[in-house]
């Protein structure tokens, strides 16, 4: 679900285009990785199940982040990109405590960070659903690590925001949030807020803040055939 213009940078799910962990995803706005982590092409992750990542308008960011190499099918342009990364993971760079919010290329500001991590409690509480972010220049990120640190599962969206490749939002959806959230919807979003003239103008802290309550208003959104069908 989302457009494709990234650095394959974190885990192996839909990919939006990062560094894979070497899981298969496969086709419709999802990519096949095949990546250290079994990634399922259909709607899940193995024991956590981590649907594809949702490209932006690449389709790799994620991906390098997680392992080496990726099998990238995005159905969005009905291109296929298969292609090697060097895989990543690097613990070290993993905050002591558990936050929602890691930003290891230091684009948000230790109240925006607050900010970011309340609203996501939020989220949570009231859907059931967990956000994560992940703000990062590719090679420098925590990569395969983040999985364990966040425990990803069905019910998990992982935000990678990296602007190395143009577009700076990257997702990877659960397979229960792409049962409930169209997948049109992480294209627009990434298409919106994603886009170099917008971050650039901006900056990345808006274009990550701005994703974030985009993602909270489409999740608190009734499910029906027309929810989050607006950015808002």
């Amino acid at each position: 679900m989302a457009s494709m213009h990234y650095p394959s940078s974190c885990f192996s799910f839909r990919t939006t285009s990062f560094p894979t962990f070497s899981l298969p995803i496969t086709s419709s706005s999802r990519l096949s990785l095949p990546l250290p982590l079994p990634l399922p092409t259909t709607h899940s992750l193995n024991p956590t199940s981590f649907r594809n990542w949702v490209p932006g308008f690449r389709l790799k960011s994620l991906n390098w982040v997680f392992s080496g190499a990726l099998a990238l099918t995005l159905s969005v342009t009905g291109v296929g990109l298969a292609e090697a990364k060097v895989g990543v993971n690097k613990p070290e760079l993993l905050p002591r405590e558990f936050t929602p919010v890691i930003d290891v290329a230091g684009f948000l500001s230790d109240g925006q960070e607050k900010r970011l991590a309340q609203e996501i409690s939020d989220i949570e509480k009231d859907t059931g659903f967990k956000l994560r972010v992940l703000a990062q220049n590719y090679p420098d990120t925590p990569g395969l690590a983040i999985k364990d640190f966040w425990q990803v599962d069905d019910r998990t969206i992982v935000f990678v925001a990296d602007p190395t490749f143009g577009n700076i939002l990257n997702f990877n959806v659960g397979a229960t949030v792409d049962l409930d959230i169209p997948r049109s919807f992480w294209s627009r979003l990434a298409g919106k807020y994603g886009n170099m003239f917008y971050w650039k103008e901006k900056g990345e802290d808006s274009s990550i803040e701005a994703a974030v309550m985009a993602i909270s208003n489409c999740l608190r959104e009734p499910v029906g055939p027309n929810n989050c069908s607006e950015v808002k």
